[in-house]
């Protein structure tokens, strides 16, 4: 596998070495030996899945504690996914990175824990899958407005995104509970 820096420290993407021929394809989706080789070095206690219709946007959520890693990829479809640092020690606080993840390249990103992380649908539908470090914690779930503009995310929207209730109330950065 090909692991890439982002501009968010920790923040990883992963492009696995996929084997295909006229029957489809085969790659690793998690190897604990191969991902501690790449410095990350976690155990997963969840798998999560989601569909999502175009336009939908997710995000931006964190757990102030109990706080997630999370290895992310796409398994239908095309989602902009996006961290954005929450570790007020960080030199990045504050920052975000955005990433193209889909069915057809197969990347995956590895965000640790101490990060918001969303995504905007920008296909038809896409089908989302995650591992996470932590189990869900909802009384310590907290959520990022994804419009915030002191993160100025350029979501790649045409219209106005489709939000839940909780997403459309997030907080903005500056008064939001963060990480050391």
């Amino acid at each position: 596998m090909n692991v890439l820096d982002t501009s968010l420290p920790g923040v990883l993407i992963i492009e696995p070495k996929v084997f295909g021929d006229d029957r489809g394809f085969f790659f690793e989706s998690w190897n604990v030996r191969a991902f501690r080789a790449a410095g990350i070095d976690v155990g997963f206690v969840q798998d999560n899945h989601s569909r999502s219709a175009c336009n939908v946007l997710r995000g931006l959520h964190y757990q102030i504690q109990h706080a997630q890693g999370k290895l992310v990829r796409v398994i239908a479809g095309e989602v902009f996914d996006v961290a954005v640092d929450l570790r007020r020690s960080s030199p990045a606080f504050g920052k975000w990175e955005g990433v193209t993840l889909s069915a057809e390249n197969k990347r995956m990103l590895w965000i640790p824990p101490g990060f918001a992380h969303g995504f905007l649908v920008v296909s038809e539908f896409a089908e989302f899958l995650y591992k996470t470090t932590d189990y869900w914690a909802p009384e310590h779930e907290r959520t990022i407005a994804w419009d915030d503009p002191d993160l100025a995310i350029a979501w790649p929207c045409r219209t106005p995104p489709v939000l839940s209730a909780k997403d459309a109330k997030g907080a903005a950065l500056a008064s939001a509970e963060t990480y050391p």
